[in-house]
């Protein structure tokens, strides 16, 4: 199969997705795809200025297009999910992802934790949510949302566990569609993550922390310990579960 035909199939995939969505305008419709083909033939970095280098609009009308609050990404990305993920088990997948970034002019620029440095970075984060296709071993991105900085989360009144499970909760019609179950890393193993995910009938799928503290309920008589009083024994690591 040439690169032509599968650009031309690549385009028909999105055109079909979009036209699934209701409202679209023929000036969206025609400057969407413009976009959608120059993600696929722009070698190098994609930003603003790219696509007005390279598309058939202006730089501005890229940007105008980008900011369409109303254009409902995750039925888009549903659309095309529902017609290749066939299988009948299905899960959510969330990470977040650093994404290195200088300036100062960039919404919520600030300092987020990079797997791969293992420290804390100054840049961008996104938050990815994936369909897991779990008899077919795929998976493809239903959305993501960009992180906000601890200024603007302060200014919320929340921390960052907040505004993940928020989120979430946000859009659990779309997602719950798809799949009640939830999976994600380590750092999501958390009971303010945990408890209102599953208040609003999401299965959250993790692990512990290597450093996890866990504590079990005792079978002593109560004493005057506090611990024991509380109906808990001392604490556990997880290497001595394992």
């Amino acid at each position: 199969m040439t690169k032509e035909t599968l650009l031309m199939q690549y385009q028909s995939e999105c055109l079909s997705a979009l036209k699934s969505i209701a409202n679209i305008h023929k000036p969206f419709e025609k400057t969407f795809m413009d976009a959608m083909k120059l993600f696929m033939a722009i070698p190098d970095r994609i930003n603003f200025l790219q696509l007005g280098r390279y598309g058939c609009f202006s730089e501005q009308t890229y940007r105008n297009l980008f900011e369409h609050e109303t254009f409902d990404w995750f039925a888009f990305n549903g659309s095309i999910i529902s017609k290749y993920l066939t299988g009948k088990r299905k899960a959510i997948a969330i990470d977040p992802s650093y994404i290195p970034k200088s300036g100062r002019k960039t919404p919520w620029i600030g300092y987020f934790w990079s797997g791969c440095a293992g420290e804390y970075k100054r840049g961008l984060e996104i938050m990815g949510i994936g369909v897991i296709d779990i008899d077919n071993h795929e998976c493809m991105t239903l959305g993501s949302i960009q992180t906000p900085d601890c200024k603007t989360l302060d200014n919320m009144g929340k921390n960052l566990v907040d505004w993940y499970s928020n989120y979430l909760i946000s859009r659990k019609d779309k997602i719950q569609s798809i799949s009640r179950t939830v999976v994600a890393d380590a750092f999501f193993s958390k009971e303010t993550f945990i408890t209102p995910m599953c208040e609003n009938d999401f299965h959250v799928i993790s692990r512990f922390r290597n450093d996890v503290i866990l504590y079990y309920p005792t079978l002593e008589r109560k004493q005057e310990n506090v611990a024991i009083q509380s109906g808990l024994t001392a604490k556990s690591t997880l290497p001595n579960w394992i």
